[in-house]
């Protein structure tokens, strides 16, 4: 009996870390039905003859909680070979929502995620009030990707507490509700719970959002519901206070005797890797289950004439407000450039650090570890000039194409090294679905196969799979994914390791209303398939929306 798709003469990367070895894959009803050698046809066959077979890859750092609308396929991630993504991360969610908060939830996420509050609005059908209608309205959407949800703290908090939940103390009686819908939540699907203790994430008001400054005692609270439940904590630390979020972080660990995750990342000295790699090994002591993401390169704001500038000051605000046609003019005006370049030496005008802004060039591929030469300071005083004139130079030659990015995050390539050979940190940090028109992180999983595998050999194919894969996915509670293996869900991957590459970061306007982002295609990807189905073959979407809403089961 022929198998609705057979995958051949594969090298079975199977997700467990096991060595690849050479096989074939049969896919029936969304399943896989046999590993190995399948003599039987398929209706469909996939040549895998010189590329890797992988799980999915299980994204769990996303925002695509309000792009997952017009953007079923959820690209670029869909592109990079992920079949499952979780939203509803650092405590900004829709639900729990009444019909009076829907602006404010919209506006929180603009402020804290940059997702335009307008495509916010006009794009979600806001037809619910608690989280398991939230998931309901998101299947309904019939997604491309499968999407598993994390109910956030600001919505829980301000749910019950309304205005006060911003700046006071909750009462007993409001924590005991907060902590009793979060658990209705998980009940209807919410795979945990997310929180947020960083300030600078704020209000539309400037204010810090709801749950930043809450008592301790409102967490552990909560965490007594997520724990029994087997469901999952995620939060965002106050860096400035690093040690006491971290000792909170492990609080809740042991309160709940679950999982919990956090984003963590290297300082610039090449010795923070290493030290955070102890301080995980610390933080797990005792049995503890606490997982950290991070970002698998230098990330941080892209700067190019077709999005950020790198200066402040009126004229640069003037080229600012310019679409692409009027800039490419005005930095031909030899007269507006002598004051932009006036406007950048001028000591009250902020810029971006240029020994921290380093050029991805203007080729198809991006280049993200150039060493410290291919700053845009050093670039600058090679060529004997302010890093202004730099800026703008590059940008003529790449006829506006070019690229470049401030490393705010995970400066030290050496550091992010040592990091990332703890067995408590996972190199998934990609924030898809957020900060659109300023990053773009969301190939994290192709970098991971190009440079971390294939250039430096930091982790061999089959841990790089495990780490994107079935590790992942024990995080989340997943069960039947992760794995190739009879029995599991058929989310898999068919790539080529030796041309697995992101491409370089294009500006389009393709939100709600012509808002802009960044998108970034890939190479190497034979084909993703999703619950059997293929979603993406040769770099393009076939059309087929597969995904699914993966609730939480205790």
């Amino acid at each position: 009996m022929a198998h609705e798709v057979v995958i051949r003469s594969g090298q079975i990367v199977d997700g467990t870390g096991s060595a690849p070895r050479r096989g074939d894959i049969a896919i029936d009803d969304g399943v896989i039905t046999a590993v190995g050698e399948v003599s039987a046809r398929g209706r469909r066959e996939v040549d895998a003859e010189g590329h890797a077979v992988t799980p999915g890859f299980v994204d769990i750092h996303t925002h695509l909680d309000a792009q997952i609308a017009w953007d079923p396929a959820c690209t670029p991630v869909s592109w990079h070979g992920v079949t499952t993504a979780l939203m509803g991360n650092c405590g900004v969610t829709f639900a729990p929502c009444k019909p009076t908060d829907r602006e404010l939830l919209a506006g929180m996420m603009e402020t804290v995620e940059d997702i335009p509050k307008s495509a916010i609005l006009e794009g979600l059908p806001w037809d619910w009030e608690g989280y398991g209608g939230y998931l309901d309205a998101i299947e309904r959407l019939q997604p491309g990707l499968n999407v598993a949800g994390l109910v956030g703290h600001c919505a829980v908090r301000f749910y019950v507490m309304g205005e006060r939940a911003v700046e006071e103390d909750a009462s007993e009686t409001e924590i005991a509700q907060m902590a009793s819908i979060v658990a209705q939540s998980i009940d209807d699907g919410a795979v945990g719970f997310s929180t947020n203790r960083f300030p600078p994430h704020v209000l539309p008001d400037g204010r810090s959002i709801p749950g930043t400054f809450a008592d301790p005692s409102e967490l552990f609270e909560i965490a007594r519901v997520v724990g029994p439940r087997n469901a999952l904590m995620q939060n965002v630390l106050d860096f400035s206070k690093f040690e006491e979020t971290t000792d909170l972080i492990q609080a809740l660990a042991r309160t709940s005797g679950g999982r919990v995750l956090f984003s963590f990342g290297s300082a610039p000295d090449p010795a923070s890797g290493r030290d955070g790699a102890n301080y995980l090994a610390h933080l797990n002591q005792d049995g503890l289950d606490i997982s950290a993401v991070t970002q698998p390169r230098g990330s941080g704001f892209i700067f190019g004439l077709q999005g950020l500038l790198p200066v402040g000051g009126r004229s640069w605000g003037e080229l600012r407000r310019m679409d692409f046609e009027a800039r490419w003019s005005a930095i031909h005006d030899p007269q507006f450039c002598e004051r932009l370049i006036a406007d950048a030496t001028r000591e009250d005008v902020r810029t971006a650090p240029p020994e921290q802004v380093f050029w991805m060039g203007d080729e198809s591929k991006p280049q993200y570890t150039s060493p410290e030469e291919v700053s845009l300071a050093e670039m600058a005083a090679r060529a004997g000039e302010h890093f202004a004139e730099t800026f703008l130079r590059m940008a003529r030659e790449s006829k506006g194409k070019g690229w470049f990015t401030f490393r705010m995050f995970n400066q030290s390539i050496d550091a992010l090294r040592d990091l990332l050979q703890s067995p408590h940190v996972f190199p998934i940090l990609g924030d898809a679905g957020a900060h659109v028109s300023q990053i773009m992180d969301a190939g994290w999983a192709s970098f991971v196969l190009s440079h971390w595998v294939r250039e430096e050999g930091l982790f061999s194919l089959e841990e790089a799979i495990r780490r994107m894969t079935s590790a992942p996915a024990r995080i989340l509670g997943l069960k039947d994914r992760g794995v190739l293996k009879e029995g599991m869900r058929a989310d898999l991957n068919v790539l080529d390791p030796a041309r697995v590459a992101e491409r370089q970061p294009e500006m389009v306007h393709d939100f709600p209303g012509g808002a802009p982002r960044f998108i970034q295609r890939a190479d190497g990807y034979r084909a993703t398939i999703i619950n059997g189905q293929i979603s993406v073959e040769h770099g393009e979407h076939t059309g087929l929306r597969a995904g699914e809403v993966l609730r939480h089961q205790a």
